[in-house]
């Protein structure tokens, strides 16, 4: 297949398994020098697209890798990083992604290098994985050991920004002629020195909704002449997170949360309005629209019953994260060789998180994959930090994707 605006796609390799290496020595001889990168961002997280001193500090060391171009404020603080093989005749160009950005959290990990910025925290990883980028960065600009050209597509805003989106926007697959584009991920729970990766949904649609239920409000002591937002509320509460129980087959998947619960001012007072907001997660389109429409309907009769009245916002997030079949197998492949015989689930759990790397997805074929975090504190909790062991196994996926896909030999 084509995909749209670009070259003809990577289309069967076939790699013996012999030809492969695990863990690439000269890797893990500078894995100290790649966790020092990624100490330095832990410890000065930014958020969204407010990346300035951590995309100034990946482009610097781009730069002194030695890569043919880096290209900065793609996508407004987004970097790229080009690496040309020592060969070109394939005429093959893939990306590799990964995102910069931190969430508003504050830190409470204790370590030596925890975040120096209350209220900001990298609890998603996203130091490990732009640290790791940039070890494969230094490494392939010194080897140059394929036939192609590398395009290093290190992302803002990724924790609901859509980062991903804004580069695109700004032309990211055509300027730099990508055919296929891949992305990693950390997974606490997966154990680490493994990956895992699944064909098709591998992550969720992340749609928001806002409901502000009106009523009329009154004197607590004389609910009977109220109409009250706050019981409508409550019963509306557990009719919504109903609906997956009783509206979509037990073997599909699907999340709908009421998260946040805004109401009233004092104790003797019915308010005239609550607001609920919440998100939906869906693998499937037409479950997200099913989804979406249930909310609808199911939000205006519970209103009904209670003479109130209900406005309801919706925003459609991130699409469903869908990884492509060859790309698929291509990653396994080259995964297991790196990690080891029986380290890779190439039939994953899907994870109902979102990922805005589902953007790229829609514009070139690729794959996205997990790689074990261990036994550690959950993403998005103020406990959680990237492990620091994994990296040489990390890097080396990357390293090996790009020699893979495009061998000189």
């Amino acid at each position: 297949m084509t995909p749209k605006g670009g070259k003809a796609t990577l289309v069967n390799i076939v790699v013996k398994s012999d030809q492969f290496m695990p863990v690439i020595n000269r890797i893990a001889e500078f894995h100290a020098e790649i966790a020092e990168w990624r100490h330095d961002f832990h410890i000065h997280p930014e958020l969204q697209y407010d990346v300035q001193r951590t995309a100034g500090k990946v482009a610097e060391l781009l730069k002194s890798f030695g890569v043919d171009e880096v290209a900065t404020g793609i996508g407004r603080t987004g970097v790229v990083g080009v690496i040309k093989g020592r060969l070109s005749g394939s005429g093959k160009v893939i990306g590799l992604r990964a995102d910069m950005d931190a969430l508003p959290i504050t830190e409470r990990t204790g370590k030596p290098y925890a975040s120096q910025t209350s209220g900001k925290m990298h609890a998603c990883g996203h130091d490990g994985h732009t640290a790791m980028l940039l070890g494969a960065a230094k490494y392939l600009a010194e080897t140059r050991n394929f036939d192609g050209t590398v395009v290093l597509i290190f992302q803002p805003a990724e924790e609901g920004g859509a980062g991903g989106r804004a580069m695109l926007q700004d032309g990211l697959m055509e300027r730099f002629g990508i055919q296929e584009v891949y992305g990693m991920h950390n997974m606490p729970g997966i154990a680490a020195g493994t990956f895992g990766i699944r064909e098709g949904g591998i992550m969720a649609a992340t749609d928001e909704f806002n409901i502000t239920i009106e009523g009329t409000g009154g004197h607590a002591a004389k609910p009977h002449l109220a109409a009250d937002p706050v019981l409508t509320a409550a019963h509306l509460i557990v009719a919504l997170q109903s609906i997956v129980s009783r509206n979509v087959d037990p073997v599909r998947s699907a999340v709908l949360s009421v998260t946040m619960v805004q109401a009233g001012d004092a104790f003797n007072v019915i308010p005239r309005t609550v607001k609920l907001v919440g998100t939906i997660r869906t693998h499937e389109e037409a479950l997200r629209t099913q989804m979406e429409k249930r909310l609808r309907e199911v939000t205006a009769h519970i209103c009904a019953a209670f003479n109130a009245r209900a406005e309801i916002g919706f925003r459609r997030g991130y699409p469903v994260t869908v990884n492509a079949p060859q790309q698929t197998q291509f990653a396994a492949m080259v995964a297991e060789a790196v990690a080891g015989t029986g380290k890779v689930d190439a039939n994953a759990d899907a994870s109902m998180g979102g990922e805005d790397f589902s953007y790229m997805l829609q514009e070139r074929p690729g794959a996205y994959i997990f790689l074990g975090n261990g036994d550690s504190s959950d993403l998005h909790t103020d406990t959680y930090d990237f492990n620091d062991d994994v990296i040489p196994l990390g890097t080396s996926y990357w390293v090996k994707l790009a020699e893979t896909a495009m061998p000189t030999g």
